[in-house]
């Protein structure tokens, strides 16, 4: 029972947001990959992941529709 809590914990919400649909936004607001991961609390390292395509977790791509000033689903693949 303990065991299954713990997988239950860790399972968390990913979204993929769309690699053109980013790079247009920075690109809008003239701004860097460093810039938006300070912006939005994360690393560079997930701002590199996220525009190479990979998967994030529904709060990182919170955070970074937030730190561009846009809306999650402007943002994610359709």
């Amino acid at each position: 029972m303990q065991l299954k809590n713990r997988e239950e914990e860790k399972q968390v919400e990913r979204m993929r947001i769309d690699r053109i649909k980013l790079a247009t936004e920075l690109a809008k607001r003239d701004m860097t990959q460093t810039r938006l991961a300070e912006l939005a609390g994360v690393s560079r390292t997930t701002i590199n992941y996220v525009r190479a395509g990979k998967s994030c977790t529904d709060e990182v791509g919170q955070k970074i529709a937030k730190a561009l000033g846009v809306e999650v689903t402007e943002i994610i693949e359709d």
